[in-house]
């Protein structure tokens, strides 16, 4: 597997695996990364400023999934998790592992933490960023655009390593 910054050209492919894996997990539906305008161009998206980035992870010319880097709200300190979704053919191989550590190892160099927006019922996922140092938050914090999740954690990007 190959996990390298977004080219034009896996547009499609990424949009596709976000939207299946936001059905699988009813996740298709107002207030979420599915009504977001980006979703249809993550490269130009992600390619506007040295502050965002996104990355696809791949295997043998196939685009596999997919995770972002981008500014939270207007806080010049706090960054957000964006758009982290795997093919079902490589979920629970450590692929998102190594994802997490090349958006995180970005991160550190912009900002002081990360957040995250996603769904209770993406049982897998809240135990991957809890295993990852993430820590659970009663609320969103402000600025939050996705109304609809229901889980939010934060993670402090000057103490970790991962």
């Amino acid at each position: 597997m190959n996990i390298r910054p977004i080219q034009i050209i896996d547009n499609g492919s990424i949009e596709q695996i976000v939207r299946n894996c936001l059905i699988e997990f009813g996740g298709n539906r107002a207030g979420l990364a599915w009504e977001d305008d980006s979703l249809h161009d993550l490269y130009h998206y992600y390619n506007n400023g040295k502050e965002r980035a996104y990355w696809i992870i791949e295997a043998e010319g196939e685009v596999l999934g997919g995770c972002g880097i981008a500014p939270f709200a207007e806080s010049g300190n706090i960054c957000e998790l964006q758009k982290m979704y795997l093919s079902s053919k490589i979920r629970g191989t450590g692929a998102a592992a190594e994802l997490l550590q090349v958006a995180l190892d970005f991160a550190k160099l912009h900002y002081k933490k990360c957040y995250l927006e996603t769904l209770q019922n993406m049982h897998a996922a809240n135990r991957f960023y809890t295993k990852y140092g993430f820590e659970l938050l009663d609320a969103p914090l402000a600025g939050s655009e996705h109304f609809a999740c229901d889980a939010w954690y934060i993670k402090d990007l000057e103490e970790s390593s991962t």
